[in-house]
């Protein structure tokens, strides 16, 4: 059950986020044979282990960082893609990519790293297809991913199972622990 604790904040449980991921599968599984799964870090991270474990896939990383100012921390900037692709998947694999994602929440980086994996030199040459997925998509978000199991009525911010380490320093944790 996604829990909803405030009107702006959808707080997701790690037991809910693992079913939305299975669901994510069964409709890969059922509409899609993708050859690779290739994941937009770090957000995807979590969801491309879990699906290349459910798909036995082979599976690469994209890193993408978004620069947005001083004081702007929770708006999207410019786009900035790593040089290469992490994976020790091989180049035949490409044939068929799906795209990963945690959230398509304008539909800028979707967008964006589709048209820089079709440019990727390594790989661009077996690419004949790429399909998206994610786990949800907000209302204002103009990408319309190919694979989604839950698609939101409004435009919450999304507090994901591993979200509150962000806040917690090392020292914090050793205390803890």
């Amino acid at each position: 059950m996604l829990i909803n604790f405030m009107a702006d904040k959808l707080i997701i449980s790690f037991e809910e986020y693992t079913k939305i991921v299975e669901k994510l599968a069964i409709q890969i599984h059922n509409e899609y044979k993708p050859t690779v799964l290739v994941g937009i870090m770090r957000g995807a991270a979590p969801i491309l282990d879990i699906l290349s474990r459910i798909l036995k896939l082979p599976i690469a990383y994209i890193v993408i960082q978004s620069y947005s100012g001083e004081g702007m921390e929770d708006k999207q900037g410019q786009l900035m893609f790593a040089r290469e692709i992490s994976s020790l998947a091989e180049n035949k694999d490409y044939n068929k990519v799906l795209l990963i994602d945690d959230l398509s929440d304008t539909g800028l980086t979707l967008n964006k790293s589709i048209e820089w994996l079709k440019n990727y030199a390594p790989t661009k040459d077996y690419i004949k297809e790429v399909k998206t997925a994610c786990l949800w998509k907000k209302k204002s978000s103009t990408f319309e991913p190919d694979f989604c199991p839950v698609k939101l009525d409004g435009d919450p911010w999304i507090v994901q199972p591993t979200e509150h380490y962000e806040e917690l320093s090392i020292e914090e944790i050793i205390k803890k622990n």
